[in-house]
């Protein structure tokens, strides 16, 4: 399971056996939330999350925004389609 990102203690996640839409797991803390990035555009939308808080999940949105592009890319290298 490649990290594609690291921030705050957390790290987001492609699996290379997945499914679309692209999507990252965002894994740490004790939680984990998964995120559709609407690809190439966005905005990362939440699609579902375990033992994070409101605060947690607007800052690890704000976190894939800025590093949309990039994790579109890998996500096109990992699988080579959105």
């Amino acid at each position: 399971m490649p990290t594609i990102l690291r921030f705050d203690g957390l790290r987001a996640v492609i699996y290379p056996n997945d499914h679309r839409p692209a999507h990252v797991h965002v894994i740490g803390k004790g939680g984990e939330a998964v995120f559709i990035l609407h690809c190439p555009s966005g905005p990362p939308e939440l699609r579902e999350s375990y033992q994070f808080n409101s605060k947690d999940l607007n800052r690890i949105a704000s976190a894939l925004s800025e590093e949309l592009l990039a994790l579109c890319a890998k996500w096109r290298e990992i699988h080579g389609h959105y």
